[in-house]
């Protein structure tokens, strides 16, 4: 186990393939700073990879203050084991507080691995993170400046606040897009650490040969009007109206978990606890009855529209427009009005 470190740096695993960040990167770095800040400590980025150096200014300028780069051809591709080890060997020689990842198939894959070899606590998905203080129940122990590593539970039902106060470095996971990506600032100046790690043989096992990237057909996180379709919408068929109420307003069309689960639209279109975070400037849910988990991914757009056939339905209770009737006469009335608005 790690040894606990109270004036720890608050870190970050600045993921990257082929030499450019992962969003979710950059999104942590702004979260960091605003924990770091709480401490009294420096944000730390951890930047494995080949090639990669180009990639610290750009973690400096969204508010980094010291790049650990690991630049070595074994990491030119992501596999676990290296990657592992260069995260267990650095928290080993600086004793971090705070390690954050994104909850990424990268993410996902080594933070864990990480977790077990340093004997720390690791809590995946989370949706916000904080600083605060704990007092033991059973024995009145008090622990000061702890992170809060906040996240749904129980199929979203409850909110679970977990705490690690004795297993250090405290880890997270972060889902993309659940914290706002800061502007950077280029005038910020940061202390760039170059590292050497060593690799044992049994570490570069595996091998990647070729690498298949599927590109994004849709891009939700990016898009400023979102048009949502819910178990509501009743049918794959009628789904067409999502498209084309989405096509009019110039927006991408997301989906619920439950009108992907009915086969309505694939899962690339999820907005959600289970799938994309969004904030847009305009966000219309259609037949969308509100669950938790679906209001956890959209609560934080600019304005909202809510069309449902039931009045008690939960989404109205964040809308900041609700009609209430049937979806098929209303979505039509809406594109007319759209296409029939003049052209200024």
């Amino acid at each position: 186990m790690t040894k606990k470190n109270p004036q720890g740096e608050v870190w970050i695993f600045a993921e990257q393939h082929e030499g450019k960040l992962n969003d979710v990167a950059l999104e942590l770095c702004g979260k960091a700073r605003e924990l770091a800040d709480a401490l009294g400590v420096k944000v730390g980025a951890v930047l494995p990879g080949y090639n990669v150096s180009g990639l610290a200014q750009t973690l400096v300028a969204h508010g980094v203050d010291r790049v650990y780069l690991v630049d070595d051809p074994n990491l030119r591709n992501f596999t676990s084991s290296p990657y592992a080890h260069v995260m267990d060997t650095l928290i080993e020689k600086y004793a971090p507080q705070i390690v954050l990842y994104g909850a990424t198939p990268t993410g996902r894959d080594f933070g864990p691995r990480v977790a077990s070899a340093t004997r720390s606590g690791l809590t995946a998905d989370c949706t916000e993170l904080q600083i605060g203080d704990v007092v033991d129940s059973k024995t009145q122990t008090e622990y000061k400046n702890l992170l809060y590593q906040i996240r749904p539970a129980f199929g979203g039902n409850i909110v679970a606040t977990i705490v690690n106060p004795e297993q250090w470095p405290q880890m997270a996971t972060v889902r993309e897009g659940v914290f706002s990506k800061n502007e950077p600032d280029a005038s910020r100046t940061g202390e760039i650490v170059e590292e050497k790690v060593e690799f044992e043989p049994g570490m570069l096992c595996v091998e990647v040969l070729e690498r298949f990237v599927e590109a994004k057909t849709v891009d939700l996180k990016g898009a400023r009007i979102v048009v949502t379709g819910g178990a509501g919408v009743g049918s794959k068929e009628n789904f067409q109206l999502i498209r084309e109420l989405a096509d009019a307003l110039g927006g991408a069309v997301g989906a619920s978990r439950a009108a992907v689960n009915c086969g309505y639209i694939g899962a690339e279109h999820l907005v959600g606890q289970t799938g994309v975070t969004v904030r847009p400037a305009l966000y219309v849910a259609v037949g969308v009855s509100g669950a938790i988990q679906h209001i956890a991914g959209m609560q934080d757009s600019a304005k909202i529209i809510a069309i449902n056939s039931d009045p008690d339905a939960p989404i109205f209770s964040i809308a900041h427009y609700g009609i209430v009737g049937d979806l098929n006469v209303i979505v039509p009335w809406f594109i007319k009005a759209i296409h029939d608005r003049p052209v200024e």
